[in-house]
């Protein structure tokens, strides 16, 4: 088994190996994945945070060994809390990165960083805090910055900036925590899934106060949620069909 260290921003991970293949979602700096295969210019895969698969280039990601792997992944994270930030090289260039970049690695990839971190786990009061960073973020199939980001990747993000670990997408992320039976029962920093005509969960948001949520839908919004599910102001309709709602903390 090999295993590589993200040392860019934001790369793209895809479906194949090819440039022209979906993004099925974003390795940021710092992240550690595990190559599972390898192939001339592309290797598949596995990332530690999350354990999601796909398709890299083998230019875009660092090789480590084993050891390296593992002492790294037992560092306990520490993520960039500012927007946008930056590291310096040993040799003085800037590598710029976002929001929620695991720079525990820093020594490792002798780089230089003196930003904002977060390392604990945050109280549940704050997750709204964290969501609204993400505010007028345009969506963006894969995506997990705050440059574009998709529904579950924008709850996945904030969890993670809070303390707590959720899968990438919202079909898995709605097999995580308690179910409640009733919007009344939810908290602010509750999810609220949303499914399809075929029942198949497609979208997560972040519960609010008042009945509102937050979730990325052309962009990350604030829209009104009620027992049918969200109700968009702009269109004057509902955008999203109720599914389930899922305590995680």
């Amino acid at each position: 088994m090999k295993y590589g260290i993200c040392n860019l921003s934001i790369v793209p991970l895809r479906a194949e190996a090819s440039d022209a293949s979906e993004m099925v979602t974003q390795v940021l700096y710092g992240e550690l994945c595990k190559i599972l295969e390898s192939r001339k210019k592309w290797s598949r895969i596995r990332l530690a945070n999350d354990t999601y698969e796909g398709w890299m280039d083998n230019k875009q990601f660092h090789p480590i060994s084993e050891e390296d792997y593992n002492d790294l992944n037992n560092t306990p994270q520490q993520l960039s809390s500012d927007l946008v930030d930056f590291v310096t090289t040993k040799d003085g260039q800037l590598v710029s990165i976002c929001i929620g970049s695991n720079v525990a690695s820093i020594p490792f990839l002798e780089h230089s960083f003196e930003g904002k971190v977060v390392t604990e786990k945050l109280p549940k009061n704050r997750i709204i805090e964290i969501a609204l960073l993400y505010l007028n973020a345009p969506y963006l199939w894969g995506g997990k910055t705050p440059f574009g980001i998709d529904c579950s990747g924008f709850t996945q993000m904030v969890y993670r900036l809070s303390g707590y670990q959720l899968l990438r997408d919202a079909s898995q992320q709605a097999t995580q925590g308690e179910a409640l039976s009733f919007i009344e029962e939810s908290e602010p920093g509750d999810l609220a899934f949303f499914d399809n005509t075929e029942g198949t969960i497609t979208h997560v948001g972040i519960i609010m106060e008042d009945n509102y949520i937050i979730h990325a839908h052309g962009k990350v919004r604030i829209d009104r949620l009620d027992h049918t599910g969200i109700f968009n102001y702009d269109v004057r309709a509902h955008t999203h069909k109720l599914r389930v709602i899922k305590r995680i903390i």
